[in-house]
């Protein structure tokens, strides 16, 4: 006999959680509580317990129990997945009882529950196009981003009408964690966050829903506070990796045009990843007088890259602090590169710590914000003529060289390869003049995989060339000559 959807799920939130045999009734009645009480005899779909929620969900739609829409969906979603989720307290003190024993299964374990209880939306993040491209730079990694859905039209429109609330905070606040979400703001239900002290301070451990890469996680401070580099933040990155194993920790930029899209709460980035600005080699390497720990080097990379490496990590704390300082204060207008302009600050870092094999390493990206009547969105930003690729922030997931495009680009692609096969398109006006140029090189295709893999290829040179438009001193002789009269001045 075909199991039943409600008994299905109740069997399956039985067997992945605390609830035993004798709460099945109990759970069944909470279940038709959310979801309505017709339609739930109906055959299983999908066994998974993810997909068995999803049925649920439409469920509840059709009985009319929710809204047909994006936000409600996800709401009674992520509530009909709290079920299998243990309370915050609980995932806490399992986490810190396994992390006694080992570091890599409590890490592990917790990254499991993020997935198994959907707060990982795996099914969409496996949506997402990406692809690799060979560069001078060695192999940066594209995906263009299809995980996180697009606004639904019914959510926008009945937002207008809500009452405005400021409550969480934003998306990184403490009080997501079982928030059940609005039209405006994530639900939360089935988040769960893991406590930890930093400084004596209280912060937190989660994954990030829309996960970019492997393990994609977030360090987030207990308070409200704006992002800020500065010495703590060397600090806390190494402090990070240390409790963390196997993770590397960095932060977004702490300025306009050179930040990532949330600079209103203090919080890192990390994960399980290796970028290829690691595997990028040193290609010139010094000593700083007073840190003859710490190995400096500038990196073969399109932006302006320090890396420092030492087993003494008060020594790389203290030279990443120098370094930092002497770039806030630096000019040498001769490359364009101003420290402060009508009283407006410009120079910040964007910092990356890992410990690589036993030993402590940090990168210093050097950032620049300025604007000029050129490059009213940033002079040190995606130029105008790739903006048709990436217009967006280069964030910290950017400069590591893992390019996070629009899904507009799927379709948009797509029409420039039917444009390279000769077949009726309707090209987007800013891809116009690359698609000539395309056409122009390559005039005689006729496979759809070859197509695709010039206009993938092409993308990602773009993004080399995005990444050169960020870096603060170019891959020239007179501008890599300026990169090393900064150094000489540490």
């Amino acid at each position: 006999m075909t199991e039943q959807v409600l008994d299905a799920f109740v069997t399956a939130v039985i067997e992945a959680s605390d609830y035993e045999e004798m709460d099945r009734i109990y759970l069944k009645n909470r279940v038709m509580s959310r979801v309505g009480e017709e339609g739930l005899d109906a055959p299983v779909h999908q066994a998974s317990l993810i997909a068995l929620k999803d049925q649920l969900v439409e469920l509840a739609v059709a009985n009319s129990k929710i809204p047909d829409s994006m936000a409600a969906k996800d709401s009674l979603g992520a509530e009909l997945m709290d079920w299998v989720t243990p309370s915050p307290s609980q995932v806490n003190r399992r986490f810190w009882e396994t992390y006694r024993q080992s570091k890599e299964d409590a890490i592990a374990d917790f990254y499991a529950l993020s997935k198994h209880n959907d707060y990982i939306k795996v099914n969409a993040i496996a949506k997402n196009i990406a692809f690799e491209t060979e560069t001078p730079y060695g192999t940066i990694e594209i995906t263009i981003n299809l995980s996180k859905p697009e606004k639904d039209p019914k959510d926008i429109a009945a937002a207008k009408l809500a009452k405005a609330s400021h409550y969480p905070a934003c998306q990184l606040c403490f009080e997501n964690e079982g928030y059940q979400g609005r039209l405006d703001h994530p639900a939360r239900a089935n988040h769960r966050i893991i406590r930890f002290d930093m400084d004596g301070h209280d912060w937190g451990f989660q994954y990030s829903p829309y996960a970019y890469f492997n393990e994609h996680c977030i360090f987030l401070y207990s308070q409200h506070i704006p992002m800020s580099i500065n010495r703590k933040t060397f600090e806390r990155l190494l402090t990070i990796v240390e409790t963390f194993p196997g993770y590397f920790a960095g932060s977004n930029a702490d300025l306009p045009i050179v930040g990532g899209s949330i600079l209103t709460h203090e919080h890192y980035q990390g994960g399980r990843h290796t970028f290829a600005m690691e595997l990028a080699p040193v290609e010139e390497s010094f000593t700083i007088s007073g840190f003859e720990a710490v190995s400096l080097g500038i990196v073969n990379w399109p932006m302006s890259v320090l890396r420092l490496q030492s087993d003494d990590k008060a020594q790389l704390i203290e030279l990443a602090d120098h370094i930092l300082e002497s770039w806030r204060g630096y000019s040498d207008p001769a490359v364009q590169v101003l420290a402060t302009s009508d009283g407006q600050p410009h120079h910040t870092i964007t910092p990356i710590a890992r410990i690589r094999d036993g030993h402590y390493e940090l990168d210093l990206v050097l950032r620049d914000n300025q604007t000029s009547p050129e490059h009213p969105d940033g002079i040190y930003h995606p130029h105008a003529d790739v903006q048709h690729i990436k217009k967006e922030n280069i964030g910290l997931i950017e400069v590591m060289g893992l390019a996070i495009l629009p899904p507009r680009l799927k379709e948009e692609l797509k029409q420039v390869q039917d444009y390279l096969l000769g077949r009726e398109s309707s090209v987007a006006s800013y891809h116009q003049d690359w698609a000539d140029d395309l056409k122009a090189t390559h005039p005689s295709i006729t496979e759809e995989a070859e197509a695709e893999a010039i206009v993938r290829e092409s993308v990602g040179q773009i993004f080399a060339r995005v990444l050169e438009d960020a870096g603060v001193y170019k891959r020239t002789a007179e501008s890599q000559a300026a990169f090393r009269r900064f150094v000489a001045t540490l």
